[in-house]
């Protein structure tokens, strides 16, 4: 009765955090192509990937361990997704040389930051249940705030020290670079799980 309470609310938080992370992409989206933003590109196909981790989680979880390991590994490398995504608009940024709008940088940074803070407080409590699953969804709303308060400085540096793009076009591939180690660890733990289900 206890375990079965426990999925149910580990299903019901995954389901929440899949809702938010889909509404907010929306948001971050649009905002980042009026300004030309490629952080809060970055973070916005970030949240869509998040929505994808959510949603395949919850068809996931009854299943057995050696199938919830696999569907693991194919989360490390959606976790990769938003990173290769990064890479291309860091590139078209480098040619346009045009910094986004400060205001609406650390404005939209700040709305993601309380999605993903929530978030990842919410996914915490279940962090033990469902392994590599789990925890790819707690590992990426966890990078997630990282990230926001990244592109939160990166508004005001751009706003008040450094007028260029390079506030944000560095704070795009460090975002980049978080969801690659991500995906390494959460491979990594799903390899495991699927060793042990072998054995």
């Amino acid at each position: 009765m206890l375990a079965a309470a426990s999925s149910a609310s580990l299903r019901r938080a995954v389901r929440l955090v899949a809702a938010l992370n889909f509404a907010y992409f929306g948001i971050e989206f649009v905002i980042a192509a009026a300004i030309g933003s490629v952080s809060l590109f970055a973070d916005s196909v970030d949240f869509l990937e998040d929505t994808s981790v959510n949603l395949l989680i919850l068809l996931a979880l009854n299943w057995r361990q050696r199938w919830r390991a696999r569907v693991g590994m194919l989360l490390s490398c959606i976790l990769l997704v938003p990173a290769a995504a990064t890479i291309w608009a860091l590139w078209q940024k480098l040619t346009a040389q045009l910094p986004p709008d400060p205001t609406l940088l650390s404005l939209t940074g700040l709305g993601a930051l309380a999605v993903n803070l929530f978030c990842a407080l919410t996914l915490a409590r279940h962090c033990r249940q469902g392994g590599s699953l789990t925890r790819a969804a707690f590992l990426s709303a966890r990078n997630d705030t990282l990230a926001n308060v990244a592109i939160i400085v990166a508004g005001q540096v751009t706003a008040h020290l450094w007028n260029t793009v390079w506030p944000d076009v560095m704070v795009g591939a460090a975002i980049a670079a978080m969801n690659a180690d991500a995906a390494r660890e959460v491979y990594q733990v799903a390899r495991s799980e699927h060793r042990e289900a072998k054995a």
